[in-house]
C-alpha cells in the first residue's frame, strides 16, 4: 500500500489508479470494515487525523476527473475537517525518487518530464515541514 504524500499530478495512469484503489482500502481499514492491513505503516498518519482519508481521496478523485477518468465519486465524500497532515521535506523527496524509479520502467515519457522537477509539491492534504524520511517509511 502506498498513499503518496506527493501531489497526484505527478502520478502516471497506473499510479493514479493504484492510489485510488489503495486509498479506498485504507478507508475501509480505518473504519474497521476489514481485518487486513490494520497495522500498515502508511495508515499511521491517517489514524492520528481521523476522517481525513476522505479528503485525501477527494483530491485523487479531482485529479482523475481532470484527466477524464471515471472514478466512482459516490465512494468518497469531502469532509468538513480542513486540518492538514504534516509531511517532512525528506519524506517528500524520498517518495519522489521512489516514483521516478517506478516511472523509469513503466512510463519513460513521464519519467523524462518529471526528472527535471526542482520544487516538489505535496498532496493538498499535507503541509510540508523540514525533516528527514518518516519513521514509518520502509526504506
Amino acid at each position: 500500500m502506498r498513499l503518496w504524500s506527493l501531489d497526484p499530478q505527478y502520478l502516471d495512469r497506473a499510479g493514479l489508479l493504484a492510489v485510488w484503489r489503495e486509498g479506498l482500502l485504507a478507508k475501509k481499514v480505518l473504519a474497521g470494515k476489514t481485518i487486513g492491513y490494520k497495522h500498515h505503516p502508511q495508515l499511521i498518519r491517517f489514524r492520528e487525523k481521523q476522517g481525513l482519508i476522505n479528503n485525501y481521496l477527494f483530491c485523487i478523485l479531482e485529479e482523475s476527473q481532470k484527466r477524464g477518468y471515471r472514478f466512482d465519486a459516490t465512494k468518497v465524500k469531502k469532509s468538513a475537517n480542513r486540518a492538514k497532515i504534516t509531511v517532512t521535506s525528506g519524506q517528500l523527496h524520498y517518495e519522489f525518487q521512489h516514483l521516478l524509479k517506478k516511472l523509469a520502467k513503466r512510463s519513460p515519457k513521464d519519467y523524462r518530464r518529471l526528472k527535471k522537477t526542482e520544487k516538489i509539491k505535496a498532496h493538498k492534504l499535507f503541509r510540508i515541514i523540514k525533516g528527514g524520511i518518516a519513521g514509518w517509511e520502509k526504506v
